[in-house]
């Protein structure tokens, strides 16, 4: 009688758990990226880019954390969709257990090819994000008790990845710096960007990822920094054009990813049209005080923001709002429109081969 009865809080306890509270729609969820989707990882690195000082984190519980933003960033916004009770932690200060869920890799400034954004210091490129992921399944290997187990429970997860925004702000797009623009046309540098993202992420797939997506860029044509160097109110349409190859690239690496690794599963989310669409209803210029100093173009320290963040697409010269990344990642979940993800949107990806699900 006592086991039935023991048996029975059990079931209930699980679905108090599972049901009322909301277990997360997928066991673990791991973020690779730059400043967009940093969280911490830039903290203690010798760089320019760091956002660990007010006024960013203004409108964060925890204050400056890492986050290029006044709040939370698209990986937080992610992880709130997702159902987890908290925000994955980075790489810098994920210990223990809490790796099963996930690890933010995201560094600012980094980028696709290894030496983009180098004259900001030191950044942790894709390429060594993708060693930390190594590290990381070690040591979950070593807490389930075998690398077998390990990619198994990787083959359950979402990986995102935001990056290629820096290969052309903090490279392509800055010639007295970087010798990218002067050995390669626009079409060229995209096909290159491209063939090494490739090789990337097939090695995370190697690694384990099988529920992949990838974020395009944004309209970087219509960012602050790029209408200042180009004395201009209106967007700089030779960047946009640049931007606009490399994302046509990335859709058709997403067909070529899903025909060779039919187990997995790439999307392409447009964040080049989701972020034209929120840049027409929100004030683009950035609503803190820009330095004109390392670090350019970001917040100065200690000078208080715009009082109506709301109402301001970017924080900086840079990186959107909370409210920007807020939007953003709604759209990136649950497409609004049948362009905003390709072939579908992260909640049918991650639901995509579960028994149960709303499909409304």
């Amino acid at each position: 009688m006592a086991c039935y009865v023991t048996v029975i809080l059990s079931i209930v306890l699980y679905l108090v758990l599972n049901l009322v509270e909301g277990a997360p729609e997928v066991p673990c969820y791991f973020i690779f990226g730059d400043s967009l989707l940093d969280n911490g990882n830039n903290n203690d690195l010798d760089t320019a880019a760091k956002a660990n000082y007010p006024p960013y984190g203004v409108d964060f519980p925890d204050g400056p954390t890492g986050r290029f933003t006044n709040g939370r960033n698209i990986a937080d916004f992610l992880a709130e969709h997702l159902d987890f009770d908290h925000y994955i932690p980075s790489f810098a200060s994920a210990t223990g257990d809490e790796i099963l869920e996930g690890v933010n890799y995201a560094s600012g400034s980094a980028g696709i090819r290894n030496d983009t954004g180098s004259h900001l210091g030191y950044r942790i490129y894709l390429g060594k994000q993708l060693e930390n992921h190594k590290v990381t399944i070690s040591r979950i290997a070593d807490l389930l008790g075998n690398t077998t187990l390990a990619k198994n429970h990787l083959n359950k997860c979402l990986f995102i990845v935001g990056i290629g925004s820096n290969d052309y702000i903090n490279n392509f797009l800055m010639p007295d710096v970087y010798q990218s623009s002067h050995l390669y046309s626009p079409t060229q540098y995209a096909t290159l960007l491209i063939q090494q993202y490739s090789q990337q992420l097939k090695e995370l797939y190697s690694d384990g990822a099988r529920k992949i997506a990838l974020f395009g860029l944004p309209q970087i044509g219509c960012i602050p920094d790029q209408l200042n160097q180009h004395s201009t109110f209106f967007c700089v349409d030779s960047t946009n054009k640049a931007i606009q190859l490399f994302n046509k690239n990335l859709k058709a690496l997403v067909d070529d990813l899903n025909t060779n690794f039919s187990d997995a599963k790439f999307i392409y989310i447009n964040m080049y049209s989701i972020s034209s669409a929120i840049a027409i209803t929100l004030l683009n210029n950035p609503c803190c005080q820009i330095s004109k100093t390392m670090p350019e173009g970001q917040c100065i320290p200690g000078k208080s923001p715009c009082l109506i963040r709301a109402t301001h697409f970017f924080y900086d010269n840079f990186h959107p709002t909370e409210i920007g990344n807020n939007i953003a990642t709604s759209r990136a979940y649950r497409a609004l429109l049948p362009s905003d993800s390709y072939p579908m949107d992260i909640r049918h990806l991650v639901r995509a081969n579960n028994l149960y699900y709303d499909d409304q």
